[in-house]
C-alpha cells in the first residue's frame, strides 16, 4: 500500500506514522520525506505490506484518518497495485499520445486509459493502434468551446477519471475546468517558453540561436503554462542544428519528460507544496 501525507511540521511527526503502521501489524518498505522550512509544512511518502493477521484496509484508513484529524493532515492511501484511471487528451501531433499508449502496454506506466480525446479526426493521428480504446473526437471552434468542455468534463464524470494529460492537446482550457481538473491533470509545453510564445516556437528559437531547448511538465492552472513543475529536461543546441533538428530533438524530450511526470503522479510520489510540487523519485 502507498500512503502519502502533508501537514503542518511538527515533531512527532515520522514517529506518529511509523507506530500506527506497526500497531495495524504493517511493514514499512520505503519511506521518503520533506521538511519544508519555507513553508513550515512536512511531506512523506511510505510504503507498506499488510503482514499476517494485519488489521483491515478500512481498519488501517480509519487510523489514519484519525491521525490526520490530529495533526491537521490531508492524505491519500491505496493499493499499490491498483491501476488509476487515466483520460488522455491530443490535437494533431501525437509523438506523447503513442509514447504513453506504448509505456503503457509494456506495464512501464500502470494506469487504466478510460478515453482518448481529440479536437481532430482519428485519421489525422499517426498512432493508429487505437482500436480498443474509447475514442472521441470533440471538434473546438470559438462557437463550440465551452460545449466541448463540457462534454469533456462529462466524459471525466462518467469514467470516473483520476488524471487527465494533455498531451500535446493544442487547446487552451478554461479557468472553469482548469479549477474542477486542479492537481489532476498534466499539460506539457516547450521550457523555452514564454520567451517563444505562439506558433512554430523551436523556429523562433532557432532564429534567436537558442543554446538549450527543453520541456516542462506541469499541472494545469488557469494561469497559461505557469503551473506546479512536475518534470523538466533540456538538450544542448549548436549552430549546427536546422529548425527541423530542434523539432525533432524537441518531440522527444517531450515524449520523456511527459511520461516520468505521468509515472510520478500514478505512483503517488507528487504533492502540491502551494505553487511548487514535491516530486519523492524512486
Amino acid at each position: 500500500m502507498i500512503l502519502a501525507l502533508s501537514c503542518p511540521d511538527r515533531p512527532g511527526v515520522v514517529s506518529a506514522v511509523s507506530s500506527l503502521l506497526f500497531e495495524a501489524g504493517c511493514n514499512i518498505l520505503d519511506a521518503q520525506q520533506l521538511d519544508d522550512t519555507e513553508t513550515g509544512r512536512f511531506f512523506m511518502r511510505v510504503v507498506f505490506d499488510r503482514l499476517d493477521q494485519a488489521k483491515s484496509q478500512a481498519e488501517i484508513a480509519a487510523s489514519i484518518k484519525g491521525l490526520a484529524e490530529r495533526l491537521n493532515m490531508t492524505f491519500t492511501l491505496r493499493e499499490s497495485s491498483a491501476k488509476k484511471k487515466v483520460m488522455l487528451l491530443v490535437s494533431k501531433f501525437d509523438h506523447c499520445l503513442a509514447d504513453l499508449l506504448y509505456r503503457w502496454r509494456i506495464g512501464e506506466l500502470q494506469m487504466e486509459v478510460t478515453a482518448i480525446v481529440s479536437n481532430h479526426g482519428r485519421e489525422l493521428l499517426a498512432c493508429t493502434d487505437l482500436d480498443e480504446l474509447p475514442f472521441y473526437h470533440l471538434p473546438v471552434t470559438k462557437q463550440t468551446k465551452m460545449e466541448q468542455e463540457a462534454r469533456i468534463w462529462e466524459l471525466v464524470q462518467k469514467t470516473n477519471t483520476e488524471l487527465v494529460v494533455l498531451a500535446r492537446y493544442m487547446q487552451i482550457l478554461s479557468d472553469g475546468l482548469s479549477a474542477k481538473l486542479a492537481g489532476r491533470c498534466i499539460n506539457i509545453h516547450h521550457s523555452f517558453l514564454p520567451g517563444f510564445k505562439g506558433a512554430k516556437p523551436y523556429h523562433q528559437a532557432h532564429e534567436r540561436g537558442v543554446k538549450l531547448i527543453g520541456a516542462t511538465a506541469h499541472y494545469i492552472t488557469s494561469d497559461l503554462d505557469e503551473g506546479p513543475i512536475i518534470e523538466q529536461d533540456v538538450e544542448r543546441i549548436s549552430h549546427r542544428d536546422t529548425p527541423d533538428d530542434l523539432v525533432r530533438k524537441g518531440r522527444d524530450i517531450e515524449r520523456r519528460v511527459l511520461a516520468s511526470a505521468v509515472r510520478h503522479h500514478l505512483e503517488d510520489r507528487v504533492m502540491l507544496n502551494g505553487r511548487k510540487t514535491v516530486v519523492f523519485t524512486g
